[in-house]
């Protein structure tokens, strides 16, 4: 079964908590509810416990969907991580849900508005053959609770690019999922319909993600940070006639290979540039018809 779901980044911001700033939770989970989502990943303005958090949002009938968890495995040992991740998995369960959004944060630069986005941190050797044996590790300490880790490649961090994921799934082992985004793996470098193709039968979650070309290469021609870049208008939702992703191949793969679970248009925006009632909206309808037309239920 599909669930459809957003990210409270369209409505306000959880890198620069001043994009937004002047929505509450209220107004973005009112919007969600009128736009018809089953659920919603968590933001800053959520509750942390999971117990409050599942109780806010069945006030407007919506489900937990998944929440970012920032991995520092090439800092920290194990054991730490292991720790850290207990508390984020007690969360989410409380909160009702079963998926986790993880990304290694040691060294991003996605956050960072004094660093370009393409001066993102390479590994060496080493430092893969650590992340890829201690990310398995949490996979599979996440997966004997019932909660899948899905790994969000994404700008400005160690896998961004299609080689980067191409390594990181053959490196890391079985219990290692993947969270496919169509907006980073266009500005990574690479081709949704490709990657997308390529690990279906790994893929735990999916975020639909459209980009603005313009924005795009305004980001990297200049040297912007992400944060400048989304600032700009680089992401915006499925159906945009500005954006350049083509999200019907993309539902037909996940249709033709099984593929149950969560859906979420995750395109964080200015939202006092782009109303996000109207621009989620659009979004929503937009893959609920295609999803329609290649048999995606």
């Amino acid at each position: 079964m599909i669930l459809y779901g957003t990210n409270p980044i369209a409505w306000s911001n959880d890198d620069d908590w001043s994009i937004g700033d002047h929505l509450s939770l209220d107004d973005c989970l009112r919007d969600c509810r009128e736009i018809g989502f089953d659920g919603i990943e968590k933001g800053h303005k959520m509750p942390d416990e999971g117990s409050a958090l599942k109780a806010k949002l069945g006030e407007y009938g919506l489900r937990f969907a998944a929440g970012w968890h920032s991995t520092n495995l090439l800092v920290n040992d194990i054991e730490t991580e292991m720790k850290a991740l207990q508390g984020f998995i007690d969360m989410v369960k409380a909160a009702g849900g079963d998926h986790i959004n993880a990304c290694e944060c040691s060294n991003t630069v996605h956050g960072n508005d004094d660093i370009a986005v393409n001066d993102r941190p390479i590994m060496t050797d080493a430092e893969w053959d650590r992340f890829a044996r201690g990310y398995e590790a949490l996979s599979h300490y996440a997966h004997e609770q019932g909660v899948t880790m899905g790994y969000h490649h994404h700008m400005g961090t160690i896998i961004e690019t299609p080689e980067d994921i191409d390594r990181f799934m053959a490196q890391a082992g079985p219990y290692t999922r993947l969270l496919f985004d169509t907006g980073h793996a266009r500005f990574g470098g690479g081709d949704p319909v490709a990657i997308l193709a390529k690990y279906v039968d790994r893929v735990s979650h999916i975020h639909c993600k459209n980009v603005r070309p313009p924005v795009m290469r305004d980001v990297r021609d200049n040297g912007l940070s992400f944060l400048e870049g989304v600032r700009r208008g680089a992401f915006t939702v499925p159906g945009d006639p500005d954006g350049c992703i083509d999200f019907a191949p993309v539902l037909k793969i996940a249709a033709d290979s099984g593929y149950s679970g969560w859906i979420v248009i995750e395109a964080e925006q200015d939202s006092l540039r782009y109303e996000p009632l109207s621009y989620q909206g659009l979004g929503y309808r937009t893959l609920r018809e295609l999803a329609a037309r290649v048999g995606l239920r």
